[in-house]
């Protein structure tokens, strides 16, 4: 009797650039919801969609010209049964296929042709079309992805069954046409930057006032819940009652991580969502790329480092689409510029109570000053190359995003914030609380108080710098009256501004870890920690130095 063999799991690899409608198109096939993997061992981060027999594998989007070496890494794991589904936008198909197609020569597979809604249907254009498929015995299939028919859709599965090999030498006569979107204010020469500016920052202001205007309702509700768990809890051996309800604890952190952090991320989540899903994102990629590829990010790098403001651990988790050349210089401008709601909140505390309300000014200009020269030391030299071009210098078609394109835009981000960032979280209030009881937390801060002084601080500063390290949110013991009274306003701005930025919080810190690797987690927060100690120490005495001559502190 024969042994039967299971079948064989066949990849559909979509290969293309940035904005060419590839997720969409996979998600208009399938109907699913992707999950992030490496693709088949190698280091290129796909999302992927599993179907019955096959898995739809969609490599990150071509950005820069360098990427085109992210996508031959992806194509040299495939095997004899899998197939390239080459995706090329109808608005710019002759420069598209002139760029791609060296990629996939001699691998099997079709060619999708999506924003097909955008040409004008004629006799031409669909003899274009059957004159590029007798020429290269491809199966090219020309689509509107946000509405793809019952016909377009069989057309292509049907296709993808019988895939023919991509000629090795094959130019296909031009088609003649590109389509441009009509100019907005982001493509203005002087105020387009500015404006891209604006726009970032518009959805981590509202995300953290709406988020933190929830909470300011919600605490006092969810405080009044825990108490009784809280006189429960109290009768426990004392290790227990500490990781419960302890400085650190489970029942005392908890609340800030689903009050004050949750509702961030999915309001910053869902902004980010329309934006992708209008095609916003493209847009201020394009207008901001000038004026930050000296330090090493495009425009859409600077769209993670925003999303920090929220949450860093979602923020990490979305550089998955960035550019291979700059994917680490992003993370690292995460972990060490991006004030996550915590933080950023426990700031705002701190200089309220000290009654320095106007120290949130320089805080913030010196952070940003800061963070730039640190990613403009830390990135590749590929990164900030002017030859690396980008292949997407067009302006994008913007749309009315669906609220279901939306929706599956943010639910990444949101499932693996619920998924990987709480869990995380949990695990480390509880580590936390036991390094606490043990009195592992108080010895460190006297071993590192007599350091203080170097950067023109009291001993007392130290705890609050260490638990700062652990969560942001530790940054709130230097609003204690005690600690305040005896800072000046430049030693507050000090403090405030060592303590965010010496380290990332441990979530993050192990989120980054997972993401890339332990070493690179471990270099990273050992070059932040000493970029932090000096920018420290220039603001520190450079900034006694200026008030010396031009004020007082």
């Amino acid at each position: 009797m024969p042994l039967l063999t299971p079948p064989v799991q066949r990849s559909i690899v979509i290969i293309g650039k940035e904005n060419t409608g590839k997720s969409q198109l996979i998600a208009s096939l399938t109907g699913k919801s992707a999950y992030s993997t490496n693709f088949r061992g190698s280091t290129v981060t796909c999302e992927t969609y599993s179907g019955d027999g096959v898995t739809f594998v969609d490599t990150p989007g071509i950005l820069y010209r360098s990427d085109a070496e992210t996508t031959r890494i992806a194509l040299s794991q495939l095997e004899f049964h899998d197939t390239v589904l080459l995706v090329v936008k109808a608005t710019h198909v002759d420069e598209d296929l002139a760029d791609l197609l060296p990629l996939v020569a001699g691998k099997r597979g079709i060619v999708a042709i999506p924003f097909w809604d955008k040409v004008a249907p004629s006799d031409f254009t669909r003899q274009v079309i059957r004159q590029w498929e007798k020429a290269s015995n491809l199966a090219i299939v020309p689509v509107d992805a946000r509405h793809l028919t019952i016909e377009q859709r069989q057309s292509i599965l049907a296709a993808i069954d019988r895939p023919s090999a991509f000629p090795d030498r094959w130019q296909p006569d031009l088609a003649g046409w590109r389509i441009e979107p009509h100019p907005t204010w982001l493509e203005h020469p002087r105020v387009g930057w500015l404006l891209a500016i604006a726009l970032l920052l518009l959805p981590a202001i509202i995300a953290v006032y709406a988020a933190n205007s929830f909470a300011a309702i919600a605490d006092p509700l969810v405080q009044e819940i825990i108490k009784p768990i809280t006189a429960v809890v109290s009768g426990l051996p004392s290790l227990l009652k500490e990781i419960a309800i302890g400085r650190y604890g489970l029942v005392t952190m908890g609340p800030l991580l689903f009050v004050w952090a949750v509702p961030t991320v999915i309001l910053y989540a869902l902004f980010l969502g329309a934006y992708k899903a209008s095609g916003l994102v493209e847009r201020i990629t394009i207008a901001l790329d000038p004026i930050l590829r000296p330090v090493g990010l495009s425009g859409r790098d600077l769209v993670r480092v925003i999303m920090g403001f929220g949450c860093n651990v979602p923020a990490v988790i979305s550089t998955r689409a960035c550019s291979s050349c700059s994917r680490k210089t992003c993370i690292s401008a995460i972990a060490f510029g991006s004030a996550c709601s915590y933080q950023f909140g426990a700031t705002l505390g701190v200089f309220s109570a000290a009654d320095r309300s106007f120290l949130i000014i320089p805080y913030l200009l010196y952070l940003t000053f800061t963070t730039l020269i640190y990613t403009r030391l830390v990135a590749p030299k590929l990164a900030r190359s002017v030859q690396n071009t980008l292949v997407i210098e067009r302006r994008i078609f913007l749309e009315t995003p669906q609220l279901k394109t939306i929706w599956r835009e943010a639910k990444g981000t949101i499932e693996q914030f619920l998924t990987n960032a709480i869990p995380i979280f949990l695990v480390i209030s509880a580590i936390a609380s036991i390094l606490d009881w043990l009195g592992v937390l108080n010895s460190l801060s006297g071993i590192i108080s007599p350091l203080m002084s170097l950067f023109n601080l009291p001993p007392d500063v130290a705890l609050p710098v260490i638990l700062a390290s652990i969560r942001k949110d530790g940054l709130l013991l230097f609003a204690e009256p005690k600690t305040s009274a005896l800072l000046s306003p430049l030693q507050i701005l000090t403090a405030v501004y060592l303590a965010g930025v010496l380290l990332p919080c441990l979530v993050t810190a192990l989120t980054i870890a997972r993401e890339q690797s332990w070493k690179f987690a471990l270099g990273l927060m050992a070059r932040q920690s000493i970029a932090a100690i000096l920018f420290t120490l220039i603001l520190a005495w450079g900034g006694r130095l200026f008030l010396r001559y031009f004020g007082s502190n």
